[in-house]
Order: C-alpha cells, then structure tokens, then sequence
C-alpha cells in the first residue's frame, strides 16, 4: 500500500523522455467499463460473477475457462517491489499464478514480473509485455507518476489496465482492483473505540500516527475512514484539540512521509514525551503500530493500557494482538484480490463489458490531485482480533502459526485457540 513518492516526478522525468511517454494527468476519455462487447465470440461472463464470488479454494475460477479461451493476448502482470512488503513475493505472485492456471491460461498466455523497486524496471517490464503481444496489463505503481506513464504508453497502444491495490487516475480504460480503503479506515477506526472502551481508558488522550498521505491517496482513504467513526468528519490530518462525545480529545495528529516505520517511531517518540497524558493512539498499519508499542515498551507501558491499531495482520501485528499491546488489525485476503484482478482481466481480454457486481464502485484522487475517476473492483476486509485470529490469518496460512506462537508465547496462543 505504500506508494513511493508524487514527488518523484523529477527523477523519473528523464526516463520519460527517453521511453517517449506522454504522462496526461486528467481524463482522456470514458470509462471502458460502460462500453459494449466488442468480442469473445459465444463465451459469456459467469452468471452472478462478483466481488464477493470468491474463496480459498479458487473455485470460481474454473468458470471462467471459456472466456480465457475466447480471449487473445497476453495477460502482463507487474509486482512493484520486494522490499516494501513480502507480501508480493509470498502471496500476490503465487495466488496470481493459480487464478490464471485454474482459469484455464497456459504458461505462455500470462507473464508476473516484479518492478524491485524501480520506476524505470517498472515502466520497461510494461513496454516489454506489450511488445510480447499483452492486451491486458495488471500493475501495481511504485508511484503515480509511473502509474501513469504505464497507463499512458499502454492506452496509445491499445492495451487495458488494471491498476492492481494501488490506484492510477489517468485516462480510459483503466481499472482498480483493491480492498475498500475507506472501510479499512472505518474498522480501524471502531476497533479503536472498541479497545478503549475494553482496555478502560479513562478520560482518553488520543495521538494518531497516519500513514504516507504525502505519498499514498490510499493512507487519505484510511485516515478518512477511521476519522470518520471516532471524530465524526473526515478532515485528515485533523486538527489538536478535537473533541468527540465519547469524552476523546485529539492531543495531536501526523503523517508518516513515505510509510516509513523508523520514522513513524521518531514522531511518536518525539510526542510522547511532549505530551506523557497520550493514553490512547491509532495507528494506520501493524509497521506504525509496531514502531510506537517499541516505544511504549521502551518507556515502562504494559500490555492492555495504551491502544494502538494497525492493518496488513502481519507476523508482528498478530503477535502484538496476542500479547496485549495492539487491538486488533485489518486483514485482506490477497487470494481474494488476486482472483479479482485475474477475473477482471479474463473480462477484458474477451473484450467483453465487466459486470457491475464485478465493478462495484469507483475510485478518485485525493482533493488537490490531478486526475479522473476510475471504475474500481473493491473487495470488504476485516478486523482481527485474538478472538477471530485462528479462524481468519491462521487458517488461511497468511501467517504461521508456528512462528507466531514461538514470538508471542504458548500460553497466548492457547488463549486464542492457535496451535502450532
């Protein structure tokens, strides 16, 4: 979720210009999604394919056989990076590979590259897979900026785009596959009031450590939503001083620049000695929750007496859960998100017109961001807590079972019903 920079339109503008890409940052057309069939001769959509369609053993995807083999071209997927999250290496790229093998593709009808973290990788795995003959481009941007120029150079040549977990804004058919961004901010949000209502927190002094909104217009969304449910308005940041009925007052409310957890820590640390009444904080993912409990921690704080949130049910986030220092994290099924994204692109590349249960809302940049709305794909998350965590990240495989109980401790994963 962490997009790199809007700022680094500088730095990639040399590669711009030497790939000969027009980057146009408004509305270039109108949506394909309201286009229709132009193709895939007797193949039709599943009856009552949805965003809700589908589950952990891919079955929907065998449906689909018929569309793949009336569809042409190849389907290019590109992964932004491995660093960021090992999500795109442990999950992303082997759910992909299943949803295209139990959708009926051949080896040779998809190709999953991953952009390690470069804008230039990015762009040129794009203009490699068209030249290989894609008709469909599946990407996650490193930024807006490389969005862009991807969408841009795959329009001029005739190629769809879905812009997968990350948003793109620019031109015609271009899509967005991700979860609800705005109810991830909104679970955050409940599980915190939530927490400070079972944690007994009295009179609650309330510091909130958002994500990247310098960089992400995901992080808006978030903060948008958990805004929304403990604060009443969606301002972001909000101001110091805010109030709520709850008897909450807002000490103080930044973004993270860049997702960067060390320097989430700074902040936080930076704030709480400012101000020691913080009892209560709201983080924007298990990175920034992690980062202020290690300075809680640091500072004396046991367990069950400052809340924090997070999202990503990471390895660190669940053991935190299960030891009483987080409330709880929002969880995305990425077999869900990759199925959707293969889904959408088996539509596409029949020519066909994706249904709306399939396309279930749309997408928009953040205010003061150029840029168009998009038809969006968007999948509910949950929150997770120890009371759900066995049934949700641990029966799934999303995260071991194992090695969560040999950080958290035996005696905390008997408590949620986890075996190792």
């Amino acid at each position: 979720m962490r997009l790199s920079s809007y700022g680094r339109a500088a730095r990639f503008a040399a590669v711009l210009a030497v790939a000969g890409v027009a980057v146009a940052c408004g509305s270039s057309g109108s949506s394909s999604s309201s286009s229709s069939s132009s193709g895939g001769g007797s193949a039709q959509i599943p009856s009552g394919l949805s965003v809700s369609s589908f589950n952990s053993s891919f079955s929907t995807m065998s449906q689909l056989k018929s569309l793949t083999a009336a569809g042409h071209g190849m389907v290019g997927v590109i992964l932004p990076d491995t660093t960021s999250s090992t999500r795109y290496v442990d999950f992303d790229a082997p759910y992909l590979t299943r949803a295209f093998a139990e959708a009926g593709y051949k080896s040779s009808d998809f190709k999953i590259d991953n952009a390690q973290g470069n804008d230039a990788t990015e762009l040129a795995d794009a203009q490699a897979d068209i030249t290989l003959g894609a008709s469909v481009l599946v990407f996650d941007p490193l930024d807006s900026t490389v969005g862009a120029a991807i969408q841009s150079y795959a329009q001029s040549h005739g190629v769809k785009t879905i812009s997968y977990d990350r948003a793109t804004f620019t031109g015609t058919n271009t899509y967005y596959v991700s979860f609800d961004n705005v109810q991830v901010g909104k679970l955050i949000g409940q599980g915190f009031m939530d927490c400070v209502t079972a944690w007994n927190v009295s009179n609650p002094m309330v510091f909130t450590l958002n994500g990247g909104e310098d960089t992400d217009p995901n992080a808006v969304s978030f903060a948008q939503g958990y805004n929304s449910v403990v604060w009443g308005n969606t301002t972001t940041p909000q101001p110091a001083g805010t109030t709520n009925s709850k008897g909450m007052k807002l000490v103080g409310d930044q973004i993270t620049p860049g997702w960067v957890n060390a320097t989430g820590g700074t902040i936080f640390q930076q704030q709480f000695t400012a101000h020691p009444e913080i009892n209560a904080t709201i983080e924007a993912n298990d990175g920034l929750g992690n980062a202020v409990i290690t300075v809680l921690k640091n500072k004396g704080v046991g367990a069950k007496k400052i809340p924090t949130t997070g999202q990503d049910a990471t390895l660190q986030g669940m053991i935190n859960i299960l030891q009483g220092y987080q409330c709880g994290s929002v969880y995305k099924a990425v077999y869900l998100e990759a199925q959707d994204a293969v889904a959408l692109a088996t539509i596409l590349r029949a020519g066909l017109t994706p249904p709306s249960t399939l396309l279930n809302g749309t997408t928009k940049p953040p205010s003061g961001v150029s840029g168009s709305e998009q038809p969006a794909s968007l999948l509910t998350p949950m929150w997770v807590t120890a009371a759900n965590m066995a049934s949700t990240v641990i029966k799934d495989n999303f995260v071991s079972a194992s090695a969560l109980c040999t950080a958290a401790g035996a005696t905390a994963c008997s408590a949620a019903n986890i075996t190792p």
